[in-house]
């Protein structure tokens, strides 16, 4: 066996400071990497030797993607491919379409951890639409309240939480607890930045998709990116032009779906939305994952595991699902076989809610448009500092801003609307995704707007699947549950 280092990130101004002293010549490009591992199929020459023969003819390796990767469609090679890049300057609204891509990283500056600074997107629909004026001012007022709020806030976090507070380690935490509550009042117009790792092939198509978007700022976005881009990698970045598909798709369907809700809605009475609906749930969950614990530990069918799967007493069912939990530890993901049954959830979140459940790309997330009528969620916190009302002047005044662009830039309306503000989100993952969804935010540790939906949903779920989510809890309650569950289903095998 061998090992080989065949590459590794470098900060792009050491690689530029590396060429202009060592005076060369050839391009520095991920596309030799690309180039190489895709002849691996058909030539019998080591891999470090054709990487070797890549870097030795760049116009060669790239000649070789472009014949692989779009004559021949082998579009996986362009994945070899790797870039940093910085984003800085960009909106709260528009990080929601960038981080939409799964097979990318993405690491965010939080308003959790950072008190923000006035900073904020004025969108060129609304310089279009000559209401800068009434936006900006709009902006002033929530940002200066979230100042405001913060100050009260941060006081009311360290008397809360006195004995936390005695140790001066605590003190960033205690205020991040403060930033957390105060960011509510603020817009998804404020500015952010962000540092993101995506490969060739999915550069390309995050270059398309955005360029395709109504929003100016995305379509700014997908230009700069190429700009910063395009050079690297020529050979593998061919498709930045938006399709058809990419264009209309959605404007489309947005214009079919509103024939049929328009006359329904003008009679609809307003009725507050549950915040966690379980609208789907794989039957016979329990026995599917039995059914598919003994397929993968057998050489019996599909067809054959399930038939005994449903002849499993309850007592001999626990005992199989004993087996996948006994040495489980917090940090462990459970088997992939609980990836074969499925919850389709409706949520109706608030956006600083949403921008941590995006974050799980694994799952399917299908989200509709911020929706002032769906109302706000405000942080008890803010309640129990007798702030309510003043956050409601500030949402209220907030609404009517927003239904004024609404008419005369609709695509930059939803830039004026805050984090508190909701949407409903139609959220789908397996079971195995579960478990690693409640690890991060069903955990004490986690921000209390999304521990309390993701607590809500284990809720809901444990009804339906209750052996295969025995152990689906935040990182803190594992060793309490660990203990109860093999406990319980230690003294009923011996019963």
């Amino acid at each position: 066996m061998k090992i080989l280092l065949a590459g590794y990130n470098l900060d792009y101004e050491l690689i530029s400071e590396l060429k202009q002293k060592k005076s060369l010549a050839e391009d520095l490009t991920p596309e030799t990497i690309s180039a190489a591992y895709a002849r691996i199929s058909r030539s019998p020459k080591p891999v470090n030797e054709l990487r070797g023969l890549a870097r030795a003819e760049v116009e060669k390796a790239r000649q070789s993607n472009r014949n692989i990767v779009f004559e021949m469609g082998h579009s996986s090679v362009a994945e070899h491919a790797v870039f940093n890049i910085d984003v800085l300057g960009v909106s709260r609204l528009l990080v929601e379409e960038i981080e939409k891509f799964r097979l990318c990283s993405f690491t965010e500056k939080s308003q959790r951890y950072v008190l923000f600074n006035k900073d904020f997107v004025v969108p060129d629909e609304i310089w279009r639409a000559g209401m800068t004026n009434l936006f900006v001012e709009t902006i002033a007022a929530q940002n200066d309240y979230y100042h405001e709020l913060y100050e009260k806030l941060r006081p009311f976090v360290f008397e809360q939480n006195k004995e936390l507070a005695e140790n001066p380690s605590n003190k960033s935490m205690l205020e991040g607890w403060a930033k957390e509550d105060a960011r509510y009042a603020i817009s998804m117009a404020t500015q952010t930045q962000l540092g993101m790792t995506i490969n060739a092939r999915n550069l390309e198509m995050m270059l398309r998709r955005l360029a395709a978007l109504p929003l100016a700022e995305a379509r700014e976005y997908s230009e700069k990116l190429y700009e910063a881009t395009k050079d690297i990698a020529p050979s593998l970045i061919r498709y930045t032009t938006p399709t058809n598909y990419d264009k209309l798709t959605r404007k489309n369907l947005a214009l079919e779906a509103e024939k049929y809700f328009l006359k329904r809605s003008q009679k609809a009475k307003s009725q507050k939305p549950a915040d966690v609906n379980l609208t789907d749930a794989t039957a016979n969950a329990d026995i599917r994952i039995a059914a598919s614990l003994l397929f993968s530990s057998s050489r019996k069918d599909y067809a054959a595991c399930l038939k005994q799967a449903k002849k499993l007493s309850p007592k001999a069912k626990k005992a199989l699902f004993k087996i996948i939990f006994e040495n489980l530890q917090p940090h462990d993901a459970v088997l992939r076989e609980l990836e074969n049954v499925d919850l389709l959830y409706e949520l109706v979140v608030s956006s600083s809610c949403f921008a941590q459940l995006k974050r799980h790309r694994m799952a399917t997330i299908i989200a509709q448009e911020y929706d002032p009528a769906l109302g706000v969620t405000i942080p008890p916190s803010v309640r129990k500092i007798g702030q309510q009302q003043k956050f409601m002047d500030i949402i209220k005044q907030t609404d009517k801003i927003y239904s004024q662009i609404r008419k005369k830039a609709p695509e930059a309306a939803t830039y004026i609307l805050t984090n508190a503000h909701r949407k409903r989100v139609l959220m789908k993952l397996n079971a195995r995704e579960m478990y690693h969804v409640a690890r991060l935010r069903a955990d004490a540790h986690a921000q209390w707007d999304i521990r309390n939906l993701t607590e809500s949903m284990l809720k809901k779920a444990n009804i339906i699947m209750p052996l295969t989510l025995a152990l689906a809890c935040g990182k803190d309650s594992f060793e309490k549950l660990y203990k109860k569950t093999l406990d319980a289903q230690g003294k009923q095998g011996k019963s």
